[in-house]
């Protein structure tokens, strides 16, 4: 197939200069529906019309959400689509119907970017070039600017409609807090996908490799525990305060102490945790953003089961309130033998990919497993794929950038796979 690189360059370029945290994605989605409008799609869904808004998790407060909308309308996306986002329904849906029946194919690529500032020296390729992000404090820092520069390369490989069934390729929203795949989910949009792919860039992979199937999801479920005591003058009235920071100090200490399951890996970290106001009051709030993970689902439920518990008798030891805000969660899941088998016959056939890994563990989370099982539930098969690229830095780091040179064979990758699995079906 017939790629415009140069084409494909710039725009990764141009989303990676303009990153939107979770929710947030209002001119990320607004640039992504003025490009499907461009190749020709004529089945575009946005935000509402793709999520159940009750599923969405870790959703900011409206302010914040004002803020990140004003900042879109101010850069001059199309305010029709911007009035459709409101209240962070983000993401989109581009729908072809190819020109004969046949099965129904999914590809999801994620959109969000991370609240973290992003490197500016020379020898950082974004700052170098010119196309670090404009938004100080938010970052392309995970390459979803390069999975959604692969979602519309291959809707533009599909734009012939030549190939029999219905291709959905999913914009997803808020993956970075395991928080956009859930309300996809549950809106119903791929209960009739027949086949689905999830795609990831990088993941230590180099350019020219690709993993057919990424294994060893683990399940995580997020959280944030609030803990509400009483101020009191810690010199003068100390026993009638009730200590919010000991009741999370206690939470802190009791949540390492959870048994780990013989059934395989479990984890569990308190990430971010604070409280009080001065070191002569005692304090009368604190809280905890932490997470457990498992090898399984089962397992990341046993861990969560636990911590509710620890959380729980902390607060009762010390007099407090809580109060627990599950802020993001995602199952494990397995890939499809028929699927991976498809995607490695495709990119051992596809130029620019000289090493094809069969399967490779991830050894982090994801949330495509919820859209993968889903899929899986009602009868589909799935598959979550890497493309590799060489990137300096880790994911998540000032320095992340990924290798263009990868983004025309993982296009074609994908792109080759799913007309295959409509072809075979």
């Amino acid at each position: 197939m017939a790629l415009d690189t140069d084409r494909l360059v710039s725009l990764r370029r141009e989303f990676h200069e303009r990153p939107e945290p979770a929710w947030r994605e209002f001119w990320t989605t607004a640039r992504i529906v003025d490009e499907l409008d461009r190749i020709g799609v004529d089945d575009v869904l946005v935000g509402p019309e793709i999520l159940d808004a009750q599923a969405r998790m870790a959703v900011p407060e409206d302010d914040e959400l004002d803020t990140w909308l004003a900042r879109a309308r101010e850069t001059g996306a199309d305010p029709d689509t911007l009035d459709r986002l409101a209240g962070g329904h983000t993401g989109a849906m581009a729908v072809i119907e190819g020109s004969e029946p046949g099965p129904t194919l999914g590809l999801r690529v994620d959109i969000d970017g991370l609240p973290r500032e992003e490197a500016t020296g020379e020898d950082h390729v974004p700052a170098a070039e010119g196309f670090r992000s404009r938004n100080e404090g938010a970052m392309h820092a995970c390459g979803h600017d390069a999975h959604i520069t692969f979602g519309l390369g291959v809707v533009g490989a599909f734009a012939d409609r030549e190939f029999p069934g219905t291709l959905k390729v999913l914009f997803q929203p808020a993956e970075e807090v395991v928080g956009g795949a859930a309300a996809v989910a549950e809106s119903g949009r791929l209960d009739d996908v027949d086949r689905f792919l999830a795609v990831h860039v990088g993941l230590g992979h180099p350019t020219g490799e690709v993993v057919a199937g990424v294994t060893d999801f683990l399940a995580v479920s997020q959280f944030r525990a609030e803990f509400a005591g009483a101020a009191s003058h810690a010199g003068g009235l100390p026993a009638r305060g009730r200590n919010a920071v000991q009741a999370m100090a206690t939470a802190v200490q009791n949540l390492y102490a959870i048994p780990r399951h013989e059934g395989g890996i479990t984890r569990v970290n308190a990430g971010n945790v604070g409280g009080g106001t001065a070191s002569n009051i005692i304090p009368e709030s604190a809280y905890i953003g932490g997470e457990v993970r498992g090898g399984t689902t089962e397992l990341m439920e046993y861990m969560r089961d636990h911590a509710d518990r620890v959380l729980e008798n902390a607060a009762e030891m010390h007099d407090c309130e809580l109060s627990v805000e599950r802020t993001g969660e995602a199952p494990s899941a397995d890939n499809d033998d028929s699927v991976v088998d498809v995607v490695e016959a495709a990119a051992s056939d596809t130029e620019g990919i000289d090493s094809v890994v069969r399967h490779a563990p991830l050894g982090g989370s994801e949330d495509a497993t919820y859209l993968m099982r889903r899929v899986q539930e009602q009868g589909g098969t799935a598959a979550f794929v890497c493309v590799g690229t060489d990137h300096p830095g880790g994911h998540h780091t000032a320095t992340f950038d990924v290798d263009e040179a990868s983004l025309e064979p993982g296009i074609e990758t994908l792109a080759t796979a799913l007309r295959r699995l409509a072809d075979g079906f």
